[in-house]
């Protein structure tokens, strides 16, 4: 019985790898955990071993070629019979290119989701293209399909949403792997299926390319590069040059695609010259107006825009409704939270007065600069992380009987969906100036409404801001996003009547804007003194904000 070889995931922030090489050739006889070919990602280089002991039947994807996780790069026979495969012959330069399509920079952008796919014989006869069930994380096993964007028949292009999945972690849109004609539903909605589960096939002899005629030439049209199991022809001169120029992840691509920047002009830090999300959004936050791409030819024509989704009926009176996967994990989440945690809250009043100038003053001019609204939110978390750093604890988390203080804050931002919360995590928000933290929230804010976010965009958070005060509230006790050790609640921004004291004592009453914030802790980390430290420093920076807001 035949044993498909993926391509693994090095990493929850990894989604595709370059086989650099190959330790064994079709008919070689090979043991259970022996190295059977090298990798390379933006992280790690790496031997991976074999799934099985048996005979090597085929190599699906050529040495040099970058493939998304998940995609089946070889089979191994475990019975040692039947026949084997020669290894599909490309060259570096060919590989790259099929991995990076030419001029990626204007190319419709792919989210940065793992959509494996096969391109392998579907059951209802010819080539076609088999979309699987993603896998979402590296600890995450299975998937819902909660929805059906397409129907069999429909045409599809590359990355267009064909249907959407829920996990334990992420709901997200899954995009098409490549254009095509949607032959086949294998799976229907609302099922929960295994990660590599075949879930729809595109093309075969249901379906014709979507491709108009008029991309036909004596050698095949490049194809995509997660279902790349054939060599793949090198695209024109000028085209192959520039894919070669230009290596990226599909979510790099995405966000240069809405910032109109040109990739070719942004220097990239990962393997082989790879341009890494760190690397187009610092090229953003270095002040780099935006290159418009000159748009390479294609024979594809773009997505068109997706309809507008109509809304969910609301539930009616005397209605039992399930939950929906994302609500029951929420409940799981708050319920394990209130029983590890012993939560204590503590409320500070905060004159936000000289912030509501600012932001009057500067709002017009902050959004023509940078092409991002200001809003308040970038002031409350920069004074979070100016207050983290001078209390460590309080950014820190619970080991076993350890108290972990972490290397970096990683600012979770809690986004309120139609259907249920999300907490996308903004990495590393220290070394972020002000601009770069507006820019950060609103991307993972848009992100997290599209369902467009990568699994490790909604972990590793060691700090959490909630801001239910938008609906009105005064303040809330929010409850701990473990393993974290402390959550900020942001209560609602009103003009108040206060009492201010001038140098010499003397007392006036003043209108002023006031916001009250809520700090709720982990008694078993964080003491009473910790808090009541940490949210003086946080009021006393806003009180008195100096900061540059670029």
């Amino acid at each position: 019985m035949p044993t498909d070889v993926v391509m693994p995931q090095m990493g929850e922030s990894i989604t595709e790898g370059t086989i650099t090489k190959w330790l064994k050739k079709p008919g070689d006889t090979i043991q259970r955990d022996e190295p059977l070919f090298e990798i390379s990602t933006d992280k790690v280089d790496a031997e991976i071993p074999s799934p099985s002991a048996g005979t090597l039947k085929e190599i699906k994807i050529a040495e040099g070629t970058t493939v998304q996780i998940n995609t089946i790069v070889a089979t191994i026979d475990e019975a040692g019979s039947g026949s084997v495969s020669t290894p599909p012959a490309s060259s570096p330069a060919k590989a790259e290119t099929a991995a990076e399509p030419a001029a990626d920079s204007a190319t419709p952008a792919a989210v940065d989701t793992p959509a494996a796919v096969q391109a392998n014989p579907p059951t209802t006869g010819g080539p076609g293209t088999e979309v699987l069930m993603p896998q979402m994380g590296e600890a995450i096993t299975e998937g819902t399909i909660t929805k059906g964007l397409k129907k069999v028949g429909d045409t599809v292009q590359r990355d267009e949403p064909i249907f959407e999945i829920s996990t334990d972690k992420v709901d997200a849109e899954i995009p098409s792997p490549v254009a095509g004609v949607l032959s086949e539903i294998k799976v229907p909605e609302g099922s929960t299926v295994t990660i590599n589960t075949v879930v729809a096939v595109i093309g075969g002899t249901a379906g014709k390319s979507a491709a108009p005629a008029a991309a036909a030439s004596s050698a095949p049209a490049p194809v995509a590069a997660t279902s790349a199991t054939e060599p793949t022809p090198a695209a024109p001169a000028s085209a192959a040059t520039e894919g070669e120029r230009v290596r990226s992840s599909p979510l790099v691509r995405k966000i240069a695609k809405d910032n109109k920047v040109d990739l070719t002009k942004v220097p990239g830090t990962g393997a082989s010259g790879r341009i890494t999300k760190t690397d187009i959004v610092s090229h953003l936050e270095q002040g780099q107006k935006p290159v418009v791409a000159a748009a390479a030819p294609t024979s594809v024509p773009p997505p068109a825009p997706a309809a507008a989704k109509p809304a969910a009926p609301p539930p009616q009176p005397g209605e039992l409704v399930p939950m929906s996967k994302m609500r029951s994990i929420i409940a799981q989440r708050m319920v394990e939270s209130k029983r590890t945690s012993p939560h204590v809250h503590t409320v500070f009043k905060v004159d936000m007065t000289r912030i509501v100038k600012i932001r009057e003053k500067e709002k017009s001019k902050f959004e023509q600069r940078n092409g991002v609204k200001l809003t308040y939110m970038p002031f409350i978390t920069r004074a979070a992380i100016v207050a983290l750093r001078k209390h460590p604890i309080v950014n820190g988390s619970i080991e076993g009987e350890a108290v972990r203080y972490n290397k970096n804050i990683n600012i979770g931002i809690a986004v309120a969906l139609d259907w249920g919360l999300i907490v996308p995590v903004i990495k590393q928000a220290e070394e972020k100036n002000f601009l770069g933290i507006a820019r950060a929230i609103v991307d993972v804010a848009d992100r997290a409404r599209g369902k467009k976010l990568a699994p490790d965009e909604i972990s590793g958070g060691t700090f959490t801001l909630t801001n239910s005060g938008i609906f009105g509230e005064q303040f809330g006790t929010p409850i701990i996003n473990q393993p974290q050790s402390a959550i900020l609640g942001i209560g609602g921004l009103n003009k108040e009547a206060e009492v201010l004291t001038d140098k010499d004592g003397n007392d006036s009453i003043a209108i002023r804007s006031i916001q009250r914030f809520t700090l709720g802790f982990d008694h078993r980390i964080v003491d009473g003194a910790d808090a009541g430290k940490f949210m003086s420093d946080f009021k006393a920076y806003l009180e008195n904000w100096s900061e540059d807001i670029g």
